[in-house]
């Protein structure tokens, strides 16, 4: 075997171990994702020999509280503080997050903002995510139509986490409601740095008959996707918190966002026939 040769199967010996490495290397990094991918089951710790298994048992079916965590010593388990620690973490990213433009063009909402100005003063001033700016009341006087039966408005809110995880499956569900119920309704659009009471602003520009805001919703350590939808008769400037309507708890662990789209119609049809929302409103 002359020199070449030699020189040859080295190379080749070298690109089959580095292969082989790479091939070692992918298993090992799939292996060590799959043991990451933790179910809610897998969260689960038990109370070793309770004295009423039982009632534990039926307290964790009617609530998703932290119950029958155990601990080791004087302290929690590291499966629950790492729990506790990755759902605080989601909580903040539903605070801090942003609704993408992608998922809004999907809907063709088109975006205004209140005077929120940015999110440390969103959430020291909510006053400020009451107001629309003065651009985004001539943006919807020249996009919207005046005097709608049923307007329909999207805010992030609390939670951009809320939005990205149930409008797909609310807003068809309330397009469909609004038609079995024989309603229509006007130019939909997204309010970034709104809280409930921009629905009142939006009223008094848009004079609508009824007007539907779908939410994120302050997000806790149980669930940080959970929206609200805020309903209204005639919405104005003034109004108190008992004259709106709400359906709140909306995501997959609690009212769920196709069941919560379907009877959104439903109420609102109620409001107009009974021109009354809030307490006054007989459901």
């Amino acid at each position: 075997m002359n020199q070449a040769d030699i020189q040859q199967e080295k190379v080749m010996m070298e690109l089959q171990t580095r292969i082989s490495q790479q091939s070692k290397d992918k298993i090992d990094k799939d292996e060590a994702e799959k043991s990451f991918h933790y179910t809610a089951v897998d969260w689960l710790t038990n109370v070793p020999n309770p004295k009423f298994p039982e009632g534990i048992d039926e307290l964790r079916k009617v609530t998703p509280a932290r119950i029958g965590v155990w601990r080791t010593g004087t302290r929690p388990l590291t499966k629950t503080i790492l729990k506790l620690q990755l759902d605080h973490a989601a909580a903040v990213d539903a605070v801090n997050g942003e609704v993408p433009d992608s998922l809004l063009k999907e809907f063709n909402l088109f975006t205004v903002e209140t005077c929120y100005e940015n999110k440390e003063v969103y959430l020291k001033r909510p006053d400020k995510g009451r107001v629309l700016t003065e651009e985004a009341v001539k943006t919807i006087q020249e996009k919207c139509v005046k005097n709608p039966q049923v307007q329909i408005v999207v805010s992030d809110g609390l939670s951009a986490s809320a939005i990205k995880a149930n409008l797909r499956d609310i807003y068809p569900a309330l397009l469909d409601s609004l038609e079995v119920n024989g309603l229509t309704q006007g130019t939909p659009f997204f309010v970034k740095g709104g809280r409930v009471a921009c629905m009142d602003h939006i009223g008094e520009v848009l004079q609508p008959e009824v007007l539907v805001l779908l939410i994120g919703e302050r997000p806790g350590l149980v669930s940080a996707n959970s929206m609200s939808a805020y309903m209204c008769y005639r919405p104005r400037k003034g109004m108190i918190e008992s004259e709106r309507t709400v359906i709140s708890n909306i995501h997959s662990g609690g009212t769920h966002p196709v069941e919560a789209g379907a009877y959104i119609g439903t109420v609102l049809r109620k409001m107009i026939d009974q021109k009354a929302s809030g307490v006054r409103l007989e459901l």
